[in-house]
């Protein structure tokens, strides 16, 4: 018999990748292919569908080619993506508009009339969520608002990896995890939630078939098969949102696990056995890859991202100085930040450069340094800017700790997993152990594994994870720092209450 593969793929949100993965989990390729975003108007963000698609066949070309593998050795395909974005089909099932992205915030009085219309009540009630512009609904209801013709001739809505699903099978269908970001679902009982779509008009007709992560959703047409290379009817599995997929990549898949991931946002995860709702509805509560299992997350919207706007905004001498010696310049400010005590002695980083999602939920919110003084040197202000981001992850921590769900370990992922000194700056700030695993394709890894679930390869998600995903690296907090880290993350949960009226006040002035 010969060797079975499947491949992963995750439609991110600068580019898509793949992987193919053989029944074993070792990876045996990998694929990219990055695509353009548009910004028409100040707080727009936009893609054409059509350049997911093109990606993907770009990227399955690749995979499908690989050396050794023959074409009808590829048993199943699996699909990640980023949550939220809409995409609107007409009748005839063509796009009728570019999608509007997760990070678009042009729907803000759209949220604004969610929560004076549905409240806060019904909203944990109907969709265990709050009214985010990032959300898909604010999105359907901005178009029908201020794009009605466009509006009246929508016929389906999908996700961004279920439109690559439509494409590859002609199937329309999406998964729970997906769905659940959608502030359309029902979230706790898995379905679409009626009572919100009657509330808002939105026909049911619209939405596609929900079903678990590892079921098949679908087969690769004749059409598909002759773009892409991949081999006719290979099933397509349901797939899930790209934090979802994440979480099995890092194998977040059992009570007492979170993962931290620092990418451009910062996302806590912790996955729980049941559907749990914070009373303030600060965090999420989706539908996880996990058939009938949860999870909590928060989301930061500029962790890694502020990082990057403090080595180029203040940082050029280091990034120059890395250039030239073949590093790269995180290296340099990690250096630098190892040299201040714990604390910054007293310098305190508030990472609020875009708004802030959780667990402010505000888009007046601005980053800000508190407690300059002039003892302080630019490598405070680099510890300070690390420990601030860390800071702001720990605050979606506590969060979801206070909802009842057990943290006991926590895996590492993205630019917060590979530098040692922000690996250890976590374990103390988190107060808990942190570790890092082998897998690093992140969602596109954990699509592929539903795919070897949902085709038979395992017999379920736990045994794929546990085959697959093994710790490298564990590190516990140092006692010390931990116990300072606990007193100074008082002080820094204190500084956004006291800076709000202000931060509202130029926010209103710039948006003027």
């Amino acid at each position: 018999m010969n060797k079975r593969f499947v491949i992963g793929l995750d439609i991110g949100t600068s580019g898509a990748k793949g992987v193919l993965i053989d029944e074993f989990g070792a990876v045996v390729s990998a694929a990219s292919s990055d695509y353009p975003l548009s910004t028409p108007l100040p707080s727009w963000v936009e893609q054409n569908p059509e350049d997911w698609w093109n990606a993907t066949i770009n990227i399955c070309k690749k995979l499908s080619a690989t050396e050794g593998v023959a074409s009808g050795d590829i048993v199943g395909i699996g699909i990640s993506g980023q949550m939220h974005s809409l995409v609107a089909l007409d009748a005839n099932k063509n796009v009728l508009r570019p999608s509007i992205l997760w990070s678009d915030t042009r729907t803000e009085a759209e949220c604004v009339w969610l929560k004076k219309n549905i409240g806060i009540e019904n909203l944990k009630k109907f969709v265990a969520n709050p009214a985010l512009e990032g959300f898909t609904l604010p999105k359907l209801l901005w178009t029908r608002n201020h794009e009605g013709k466009i509006f009246d001739r929508i016929a389906h809505i999908l996700l961004p990896k279920d439109y690559i699903r439509f494409r590859l099978t002609g199937e329309l269908a999406t998964d729970v995890s997906d769905a659940a970001g959608t502030l359309m679902f029902d979230v706790r009982q898995r379905r679409w939630s009626d009572e919100m779509l009657k509330r808002c008009s939105i026909s049911p007709e619209l939405l596609p078939h929900v079903y678990e992560s590892t079921a098949v959703a679908g087969a690769v047409s004749r059409e598909a098969a002759a773009a892409t290379g991949l081999p006719e009817r290979t099933p397509v599995v349901a797939g899930g949102a790209d934090n979802g997929c994440g979480a099995i990549g890092a194998g977040v898949t059992e009570k007492g696990r979170a993962f931290a991931s620092i990418g451009t946002s910062g996302v806590v995860f912790a996955h729980s056995d049941k559907p749990v709702v914070d009373d303030q509805l600060r965090a999420h509560t989706f539908c996880s890859c996990v058939p009938l299992k949860w999870y909590a997350m928060g989301v930061m919207l500029m962790a890694g991202g502020a990082l990057r706007w403090y080595r180029d905004t203040f940082c050029m001498l280091e990034v120059n100085s890395a250039k030239a010696h073949g590093i790269d310049p995180y290296d340099l400010l990690s250096a630098a930040a190892r040299t201040i005590p714990a604390g910054s002695e007293g310098l305190f980083f508030q990472p609020y450069l875009a708004g802030e999602r959780t667990p402010h939920q505000s888009a007046s919110a601005r980053a800000a340094f508190v407690g300059a003084t002039i003892r302080h040197t630019k490598d405070h202000f680099t510890r300070a800017v690390f420990e601030g981001i860390t800071f702001g992850m720990k605050d979606s921590l506590e969060i979801i700790r206070s909802m009842g769900i057990g943290v006991n370990e926590i895996r590492l992922s993205g630019g917060g997993a590979k530098s040692k000194f922000w690996r250890q700056l976590q374990a103390d700030i988190y107060g808990v152990e942190v570790m890092t695993v082998n897998t690093r394709e992140g969602p596109a890894f954990g699509a592929a594994l539903l795919a070897a679930v949902g085709t038979g390869i395992y017999a379920s998600i736990a045994e794929a994870v546990g085959q697959t995903v093994r710790i490298d690296d564990r590190i516990s907090p140092n006692p010390d720092n931990a116990k300072k880290y606990t007193d100074f993350y008082q002080v820094y949960k204190e500084i956004y209450p006291a800076l709000e009226v202000v931060e509202t006040k130029i926010h209103a002035m710039n948006k003027g």
